[in-house]
């Protein structure tokens, strides 16, 4: 029996896409009351070896994106991670967005037996679509999610979890 893989991905990362957007508006909300310039906000981080916001905002782009197009097979766009405001980054949400929209439902039902092997400078790693899915894609999307929910956080944004579940 296929799996609907697309249920398991195309929702949940469409509606915790359209909460970092909402993050980000609060964000700029709040810089503009504060008198913080919210561009600041990007190079915010946790501990200095882990990647600033505005990459974390990138990868939870990134994630998504290449799930689908690594279990579809639909080209993403490419993105040169060359953002240096909160407009440029919810232009990427908003791309994102519209290519997660793009791919169809039958390119991704049914693949969770295509293989998918992931190239990293220290190796690759391989997975079968559902596995990848489940045990790969949607937790690393999630983690970079947090992060830069829990970095806005940090810094003062008057955000709680009802904005980081997306109008749960």
């Amino acid at each position: 029996m296929a799996t609907d893989l697309y249920d398991l991905t195309v929702p949940p990362f469409t509606r915790g896409l359209r909460a970092l957007d909402g993050l980000l508006d609060k964000a700029v909300a709040h810089a503009e009351t504060t008198g913080v310039d919210p561009e600041s906000y990007l190079s915010l981080r946790i501990i200095d070896d882990m990647n600033p916001f505005v990459k974390q905002v990138q990868t939870a782009c990134d994630s998504p994106k290449l799930c689908l197009a690594r279990l579809s097979g639909v080209a993403a766009p490419v993105n040169d991670d060359t953002e240096t405001t909160i407009a440029e980054l919810k232009q990427r949400i908003a791309s994102t967005l519209e290519y997660l929209a793009s791919v169809p439902r039958e390119k991704v039902d049914g693949q969770e037996g295509k293989e998918v092997v992931l190239t990293f400078p220290g190796g690759e790693m391989k997975f079968l679509g559902q596995p990848y899915v489940t045990g790969f894609a949607i937790p690393n999307f999630y983690f970079h999610l947090t992060t830069a929910y829990d970095l806005l956080r940090g810094a003062g944004v008057p955000i709680g979890k009802r904005d980081y579940m997306g109008g749960a």
